[in-house]
C-alpha cells in the first residue's frame, strides 16, 4: 500500500478574534478523508472524518470534521480542559512526527466533542505531557450529525526550528463508542491485530506548501 500524503497550506489571511482561520480560509486546504477502521476495513460513511491543515511559521492549524452516530464524552476535566485518558471516550487525534529520523518519537494531540483535550510527547517507553500551549474550538451540529474541532498548535512545541521544506510523518484517527467494540478509524491504517494507533511506521506523509495546489488532494484510504 502506498504511503498517503496530507498537505498543509500556508495561511496568509488574518485569523479571527479567537485565533482561528475563517471558514473560507479552511477551504484552501485540501481535505483528507477516512471512514475505515484501523486495519483499513469495515468502511462506514456515517462515521467519516475529514481533516484539513493550514500553517504559518508560528502555528499549525488542524481541523477535524467528524460525522457521528452518537457522542460519548467525559463530564469532567481539569480547569483548563485537559483530560487524562481522553481516548477512553470519543475523540479525534493527530499524531505528528516533525523529525522522521527519530522514528519512535512523535507528538500526540487529542480533542473530544465537548472540547476536552490532551497533548503528549511520545518516546520509547516514555509518555510525557507536552504542554504545547494549544488552543481549541469545538462545535456540534446535531442536524448534520457532525462535530467540528479546530486546533491551533504552536510550532515551537512541535519542532525546534520549523522548516516548511521538510516532510513530516503524521497520522489521524477517530474513536467513537461507549463500549467495545468501539469504532477505531485511521487515515493511514496501522494493520495491527488489535486497535493500536501507536504505529509510527504506518504514518503517512505531511507536506507544507505556500499556496493551494491546483487539484484536490486525493483521499487516501
Amino acid at each position: 500500500m502506498s504511503t498517503p500524503t496530507a498537505t498543509a497550506v500556508r495561511l496568509l489571511a488574518t485569523v479571527d478574534p479567537h485565533g482561528f482561520p475563517s471558514a473560507s480560509a479552511w477551504e484552501i486546504a485540501p481535505p483528507v478523508r477516512f471512514d475505515a477502521d484501523w486495519q483499513g476495513k469495515n468502511n462506514d460513511p456515517l462515521l467519516e472524518t475529514e481533516v484539513r491543515l493550514l500553517w504559518t511559521p508560528d502555528t499549525l492549524y488542524v481541523r477535524f470534521q467528524a460525522h457521528y452516530r452518537s457522542i460519548t464524552v467525559f463530564p469532567d476535566s481539569d480547569p483548563n480542559g485537559r483530560r487524562d485518558l481522553l481516548w477512553d471516550r470519543d475523540v479525534a487525534e493527530a499524531f505528528l512526527q516533525p523529525d522522521p529520523s527519530v522514528p519512535r518519537c512523535y507528538k500526540e494531540f487529542e480533542v473530544s466533542p465537548n472540547g476536552f483535550w490532551i497533548d503528549l510527547d511520545i518516546a520509547p517507553r516514555e509518555k510525557r505531557d507536552l504542554r504545547s500551549g494549544l488552543n481549541r474550538r469545538v462545535r456540534i451540529d446535531e442536524t448534520k450529525k457532525q462535530w467540528v474541532a479546530e486546533l491551533s498548535l504552536p510550532m515551537k512545541s512541535l519542532a525546534m526550528r520549523f522548516d516548511p521544506h521538510a516532510t513530516w510523518r503524521a497520522n489521524f484517527y477517530r474513536v467513537e463508542g461507549q463500549a467495545e467494540p468501539r469504532f477505531y478509524s485511521a487515515w493511514s491504517p496501522t494493520g495491527t491485530p488489535q486497535p493500536n494507533f501507536h504505529v509510527p511506521e504506518a504514518f503517512g506523509k505531511l507536506i507544507f506548501v505556500e499556496s493551494p495546489i491546483a487539484h484536490s488532494q486525493k483521499d487516501s484510504q
